[in-house]
């Protein structure tokens, strides 16, 4: 029997579920608030959109701290494998890259966008732009209507709502399904920043702000010295604290700490021993031995980098080379092993990538996305409880529970 069926939110997750609800003749309306649609995606991946990542589904619940076991159900039905043949049958070609990240070949997610529009055009999905959702409308246990901020009221047989997280407010993600959700009588989890810069304590990382770290290793202790994260990679120092892959993919680890009384050690020479970088600065003290401390780093380090390790390390920076003690050359090795970040906390909610909390999964029947509360509501995407690391799983939660709503619906 056709249905008429409502999808808010033209995103990553509402565009899939819109184009698969319009099966068996469905007539699908899409209420999008901005005046394009995906505006989220266009900025993901630093506009190179992650789409998915090429790992087994194992590996994908695994990368998905926040309620990964729920996803079993989507991920199966709309797999990694499906989102890239999909995408490849609305001509975007895709590549590999390393830890399995997959992406458009031709690094824009604007093609990414395109063949999503290519999709729900071909669907004759009827789309609403600059329609922002106010209510959802329904009996005590089923959906009948959607009213727009404008006032006028859409009767419909099911709702799919795809409205995304808090995260990324200018993008038109504002938390608008939590409370529409919350009024229909469910549970919301209080929704956290994930995937977010790092405020730090010291002052001296401002004089670091734009440097760029490859190659290092960075742990995170807790209040009792347990490492409660450690990850090999790039960072960046920003004039708030740090940023980069390695410090947004443990920002997640730290939501349970609050981001509050955690320590930040950074190796910045992770591949050396502290005897093998002995010898190695040992050489570079011989090969400048006329020089002074301050001008005597130049080959280990990076040169914004240089002013700081000399300030840490207590030594004068005037000090002949060749006058430098043993244990001084100890305290160097140590420090650059060790350079030492007191976390203070996170960037705001609005410049995480992804939010962590929102629509309560118990309420939710993994199968088909449905709302156990009230009949013919769906949801997907972010503003479900779920949310994964980077490395395109977050996307890959959008596009599986996008699907497994829209043919469910």
């Amino acid at each position: 029997m056709q249905k008429r069926v409502v999808v808010i939110g033209g995103g990553a997750a509402g565009l899939m579920a819109a184009g698969f609800a319009s099966r068996n003749d469905n007539e699908v309306i899409l209420c999008e608030k901005n005046k394009i649609l995906g505006k989220k995606l266009l900025i993901t991946g630093k506009g190179r959109c992650n789409i998915t990542n090429n790992c087994d589904i194992d590996d994908m619940i695994s990368n998905i701290p926040g309620n990964g076991s729920f996803l079993y159900s989507a991920f199966y039905s709309f797999s990694n494998k499906d989102i890239i043949d999909f995408f490849e049958s609305y001509g975007l070609k895709t590549k590999t890259e390393r830890g399995g990240r997959v992406f458009p070949k031709s690094d824009k997610a604007a093609d990414v966008v395109d063949a999503l529009k290519k999709f729900v055009s071909e669907k004759k999905v009827k789309i609403y732009f600059n329609a922002p959702v106010a209510q959802i409308l329904c009996t005590k246990e089923k959906v009948y209507a959607i009213k727009l901020g404008s006032g006028e009221v859409i009767n419909c047989d099911a709702v799919i709502l795809a409205c995304g997280g808090a995260s990324y407010p200018g993008t038109g993600s504002t938390g608008d399904g939590y409370k529409m959700s919350e009024r229909l009588g469910h549970t919301i989890i209080k929704p956290k920043p994930s995937l977010v810069p790092l405020e730090i304590l010291e002052q001296w990382v401002k004089a670091l702000q734009g440097l760029s770290l490859k190659n290092i290793e960075a742990s995170f202790k807790d209040d009792r010295n347990r490492v409660v994260y450690s990850e090999f990679g790039e960072m960046l120092f920003t004039h708030f604290g740090v940023s980069g892959p390695v410090i947004l993919s443990a920002s997640r680890h730290l939501l349970d700490h609050d981001y509050k009384n955690i320590k930040l050690i950074i190796d910045l020479k992770p591949a050396l021993t502290e005897e093998m970088l002995d010898k190695r600065i040992m050489r570079d003290f011989e090969k400048y031995s006329k020089k002074q401390f301050k001008n005597s780093l130049d080959d280990l380090l990076p040169q914004k980098m240089i002013p700081v390790i000399v300030y840490l390390s207590g030594i004068s920076p005037e000090k002949p080379v060749n006058q430098i003690t043993k244990e001084e050359r100890k305290k160097i090795v140590s420090l650059l092993k060790g350079v030492e970040l007191t976390v203070s906390g996170s960037r705001p909610l609005k410049e995480a990538i992804v939010t962590s909390g929102g629509v309560c999964v118990d309420e939710i029947n993994p199968g088909t996305m449905e709302s156990k509360l009230i009949n013919g509501l769906f949801m997907a995407g972010e503003v479900l409880d779920v949310d994964g690391y980077t490395g395109g799983y977050n996307l890959t939660i959008a596009f599986s529970t996008g699907y497994t709503a829209g043919v469910n619906c």
